[in-house]
């Protein structure tokens, strides 16, 4: 399911020579000279996730609040942003109408988004609201359709990311008793744990049960109502993970994203956003070593960054975020050439009454220091 806002053209753009006919390598070529080319209207934002063969043409590199902050101050005609569609979304709402955001691969999705979607969140709002006099704070993952974000903007509520998880958190705490965060049960469990809040104070909302698997009472005693949703990169990594790399070298030091499971978060070293495993992995003194919980790219750009240090993926598995996979370069390719024939394709467009909404939680969540 992806929740989208487009305007495709597909049927429309015939390009000279297909993207499909050149081989890898003269893609690759092709990308070059068209960026060049182009690089007066156009600019590129490229998410960590992405492969070394996308992010090599990036102009600008990271996370979704990097990214989303980044299109803000950009007054280029085109923005290519090679992420998944809740990215493009936020940069659309927040450039300026004059600039166009373009999504190479419209199937670029992302599966924790789609497990939370607008019919079902207000289902549950109702629900929720109902079984207790409390005033309930919504509060969504940056990570979710721009339809659930005017939902919390229209409901007082704020989006937050991993970054800022904790002081949103705190802040929604401020205007109410209780709070909804969705879409991430993990980002919202492990945060909240971490601010001081027991575990027997959460419950979770699961949308394929009847009211949730939760009785009124349940909600009514809960101080925290979790979604159900996940990430299916991060739920795959486990504690036995973590105490098995621990037992072969004891001196790793093992990092993971807030997106992991509770038993994960609570096993490693460290837990923290995108940019703060970067960070810390950066300022680390040449020698040190880490075992890093989270999406496999990454990972391996840190090992290539920084060969000084030892830095290996938590998992044995390839941790591969597949939805993002989906941006290659033969498709950025298709982009860029759409647009030099001023027929662009996969225009991301929130429509005005959406964007509208949102804007007021992406404004309250800025606000909050």
């Amino acid at each position: 399911m992806l929740d989208l806002f487009s305007e495709e053209k597909d049927d429309d753009y015939k390009p000279t020579i297909t993207e499909t006919e050149l081989s890898d390598d003269e893609v690759l070529v092709e990308l070059k000279k068209i960026k060049e080319e182009l690089k007066d209207k156009v600019v590129v934002l490229g998410h960590h996730y992405q492969q070394d063969d996308v992010i090599e043409f990036a102009d600008i590199t990271g996370d979704s609040l990097q990214l989303a902050r980044e299109a803000a101050k950009l007054d280029k005609e085109y923005i290519i942003f090679c992420g998944v569609h809740f990215m493009a979304e936020t940069a659309d709402m927040l450039t300026k109408p004059s600039v166009k955001v373009i999504l190479p691969d419209l199937k670029a999705g992302c599966s924790m988004a789609d497990m939370a979607r607008r019919s079902e969140i207000d289902r549950a709002w109702n629900f929720i609201t109902k079984s207790t006099k409390k005033k309930v704070v919504p509060v969504t993952y940056i990570n979710c359709a721009a339809s659930l974000k005017a939902f919390v903007g229209d409901n007082g509520g704020s989006i937050c990311t991993s970054s800022n998880a904790e002081k949103v958190i705190s802040w929604a705490l401020t205007q109410g008793e209780k709070l909804l965060f969705f879409p991430d049960q993990h980002l919202g469990r492990n945060t909240c744990f971490k601010m001081g809040i027991l575990l027997s104070d959460m419950v979770i909302y699961n949308p394929n049960m009847l009211n949730g698997g939760v009785t009124a009472e349940q909600i009514d005693n809960a101080k925290v109502i979790l979604w159900y949703g996940f990430c299916s990169v991060h739920q795959g990594f486990t504690k036995d993970q973590v105490f098995a790399i621990k037992k072969k070298d004891p001196e790793i030091q093992v990092i993971v994203h807030p997106e992991c499971p509770f038993d994960v978060v609570q096993a490693a070293d460290d837990a923290g956003s995108t940019s703060y495993i970067i960070e810390k992995i950066e300022k680390s003194a040449a020698g040190s070593k880490f075992a890093v919980g989270t999406e496999i790219n990454l990972v391996n750009r840190l090992a290539t960054q920084f060969p000084d240090k030892t830095i290996v993926s938590l998992s044995p598995y390839q941790c591969l975020c597949t939805t993002m996979y989906r941006v290659r370069p033969r498709w950025l390719l298709a982009s860029f050439r759409a647009i030099k024939d001023n027929m662009p394709i996969n225009v991301i467009s929130v429509p005005a009454d959406i964007a509208s909404s949102s804007m007021k939680a992406l404004d309250r969540m800025l606000a909050i220091k």
